[in-house]
């Protein structure tokens, strides 16, 4: 068990004996951090949309769900696999509340296809004017589309990530391994690569990288640090989204 279900194994030996709906939120309380932890990435981005307290809900739902179906006697850390439950649910919910228009999706998607298609051709990261040029736009154009999709991309993003640690972590609903190491080693494999594709990354690059997710910092925030524009930190972030998801994308189809 990781530090926290030692820390609580009392509580959780209380919950799994009895099934009592008090001890249960007891649980549920202890770590809701996690919750809040994972809303404000998103919130990093859809601060402009208004629906915290919305996010904070769907997380715990998740994480109630997360508690009543994990299994004490398997190895697992449920910090992990409640996370993917409740990155999950808000990715969910963000989906239905169709915060990111069709219009923005697509043109993610065709920015990541085109970037992805120049790399493998050159070898190497394409330039702004490469990438300008194969969607026939000028490249003042593709930092607007860079600016404008940010949501867009960073959602895209996120689901990324969530479904490459479903992958790597194939939970049966109790939260359990089959009692096999290989999703730990996966686990920890996605990681690694994790870390190497913000390594691919240029300084600037991999300091808003960093603001952003490691220290929930808010654009605005970052873009005072830096000393530019909260656009262009929007434009180098999401440049550097795509980036990472070719690593991340090569990584799954290797």
């Amino acid at each position: 068990m990781c530090n926290h279900e030692r820390d609580y194994i009392e509580e959780w030996k209380l919950y799994k004996e009895t099934n009592s709906i008090e001890a249960r939120n007891d649980l549920v309380l202890k770590y809701m951090d996690l919750v809040k932890k994972i809303v404000l990435r998103f919130n990093g981005s859809y601060s402009n949309f208004g629906q915290l307290d919305d996010m904070v809900n769907q997380g715990i739902i998740a994480l109630i769900d997360a508690v009543e179906r994990f299994d004490l006697n398997y190895k697992n850390k449920f910090e992990t696999y409640a996370t993917v439950k409740i990155r999950g649910a808000i990715i969910d919910y963000i989906r239905k509340q169709d915060w990111v228009p069709r219009e923005q999706r697509t043109l993610s998607k065709e920015l990541d296809s085109v970037y992805s298609e120049l790399y493998s051709n050159k070898g190497s990261e394409p330039t702004k004017s490469e990438i300008a040029e194969r969607m026939d736009i000028t490249v003042e154009n593709l930092d607007r589309i860079l600016e404008q999709r940010h949501n867009s991309i960073v959602l895209s993003y996120e689901e990324t990530i969530n479904e490459k640690m479903m992958v790597a972590m194939p939970l049966n609903d109790n939260g359990s391994f089959d009692g096999s190491p290989e999703p730990e080693l996966l686990f920890d494999e996605l990681k690694e690569k994790l870390a190497e594709a913000i390594e691919g990354l240029n300084e600037k690059e991999r300091l808003v990288v960093t603001l952003y997710y490691y220290e929930n910092l808010k654009l605005k925030e970052i873009a005072s640090i830096l000393g530019v524009t909260e656009s262009r930190v929007s434009q180098i972030h999401s440049a550097s989204i795509i980036k990472m998801k070719r690593v991340l994308n090569q990584y799954q189809q290797a």
